[in-house]
């Protein structure tokens, strides 16, 4: 009893954000054991410490970048648990944990319930029991679904029913939480005419990257419970950028490989492939065309639609849309002369666009710190190479163009250092580095300085 007294009064001491990062950091040690447990691994497979490590951190932060081939060293039941792993950091540690609390039916406090507002983005603790009941519903729902209908599909191409399922859940598992990991060998590439699949594909990824909440209002929306229903500003900026995000990461991709690498195809298989990219390269890294034959234009592309990453309360990471959206509206805005910005009539407050650039230009220093510690421990690697790298491990995306087995174990750890803050997100680990704050009593007189 005293031990458990002190336990909590040493919890108290930390902030949610510090929480939630050490919770983190025991779902990694957790999902660390659970890799290697007797009988994960195929017969005669040996894979080293630095490896396994590496694709445990890259499963919880749902990320898919890994040295290892996952179908060429797991057994069916270590891919079982690799699902498992990917649904504790896809839905998330706060999610889950809340999940298990309301099946034991055990209540749930003020302090379980911070932690969930931080875990989620969340800005009341009004409602966040209930966002968690509707987040872990429709995440299995969409997984379960999506599973069928692969598994359905895939029933001709395999020797036996198992096999179909096997495949066709993990696809569906690994797509709806976006993260990129496949037991093939080969991505997607295989299905590269099939548009069924990539299309179910793009959905499930989709569903999984365009942020819970919103996924929660559409339910709501179409289920007619809540009269005269709104959507909220979150969902409106959100599914907006999304979208454009989209058509524009499609069109750029189509012009930029048209004469490159997607010279001699048919219309619609540049199409296909572009819009697959573009949905892909936000957050799940799966890909239906070998991305080495891509140019360097390309590269440096999609490694910005990568480290701008997907919506708040997602299954990814990055900068996320929002950030991004009121960042380019407050230039836009500043740019005509404008105090303030309106949107959807509505004006964001100050402090979401400080907490914008401020995110932005963390990201930004820490891409570049990263950049340069690899060019240090990756000698003779094209930087391009180690960028995309970079922002596919902080975006959580997953995509690599070839060099993620040959990275030193420096270079491996600064990549796991990336996925880790990017499922975590930049604001949590902020809030982790600065503490406690203190709310001022007093201020001292303004000054205008001069800018620009």
């Amino acid at each position: 009893m005293t031990r458990m007294k002190f336990s909590r009064d040493n919890l108290r001491k930390f902030t949610p954000a510090q929480i939630i990062v050490f919770y983190y950091f025991l779902a990694i040690a957790f999902s660390f054991l659970l890799l290697n447990l007797p009988g994960v691994y195929l017969p005669g497979v040996e894979i080293s410490f630095i490896d396994s490590l590496f694709t445990a951190v890259s499963a919880v932060s749902v990320t898919g970048l890994t040295p290892i081939s996952i179908g060429g060293t797991y057994s069916v039941f270590g891919i079982c648990m690799l699902m498992l792993v990917l649904q504790l950091g896809g839905i998330g540690i706060m999610s889950i944990g809340t999940f298990f609390w309301l099946l034991v039916k055990k209540r749930i406090g003020l302090r379980e319930r911070q932690l969930i507002m931080v875990d989620h983005n969340q800005y009341s603790l009004a409602g966040v029991v209930h966002l968690i009941r509707e987040i872990v519903k429709i995440i299995f729902l969409i997984e379960i679904i999506g599973g069928i209908i692969f598994t359905v599909y895939m029933i001709p191409f395999y020797d036996s029913f198992s096999e179909a399922l096997l495949n066709g859940m993990f696809m569906a598992v690994s797509a709806t939480t976006n993260a990129g990991f496949d037991i093939t060998e080969a991505s997607l590439i295989p299905y590269f005419n099939d548009y069924f699949i990539q299309t179910v594909t793009m959905i499930l990824i989709i569903l999984g990257a365009i942020g819970f909440p919103v996924l929660i209002e559409v339910k709501s929306y179409f289920s007619s419970k809540v009269p005269h229903f709104r959507f909220s500003l979150f969902t409106k900026i959100t599914t907006t950028t999304f979208g454009i995000l989209l058509i524009w990461g499609t069109v750029m991709i189509f012009i930029l490989e048209s004469m490159h690498s997607f010279k001699g195809m048919a219309w619609h298989e540049k199409l296909f492939s572009a819009l697959f990219h573009s949905v892909s390269s936000r957050s799940a890294g799966l890909t239906t065309y070998d991305i080495t034959n891509f140019s360097e234009a390309t590269d440096i592309f999609i490694s910005s639609l990568m480290f701008i990453g997907a919506s708040p309360s997602s299954v990814g990471g990055g900068i996320r849309t929002t950030t991004f959206a009121i960042a380019v509206l407050f230039l836009i805005n500043f740019a005509r002369g404008n105090q303030v910005i309106n949107v959807f009539n509505r004006q964001i407050k100050l402090i979401d666009v400080f907490r914008s650039y401020a995110v932005i230009l963390l990201a930004g220093a820490m891409v570049l710190t990263a950049l340069l510690l690899l060019l240090i421990t990756e000698p003779g690697v094209p930087v391009v190479a180690l960028l995309f790298e970079i922002t596919s491990a902080f975006g959580t995306c997953g995509m690599s163009l070839g060099i993620t087995s040959d990275l030193s174990v420096i270079g491996k750890l600064i990549i796991m250092i990336l996925m880790f803050i990017g499922r975590v997100g930049l604001i949590s680990f902020l809030y982790t580095l600065g503490g406690k704050t203190r709310k001022l009593h007093y201020h001292y007189p303004k000054e205008r300085v001069i800018i620009g």
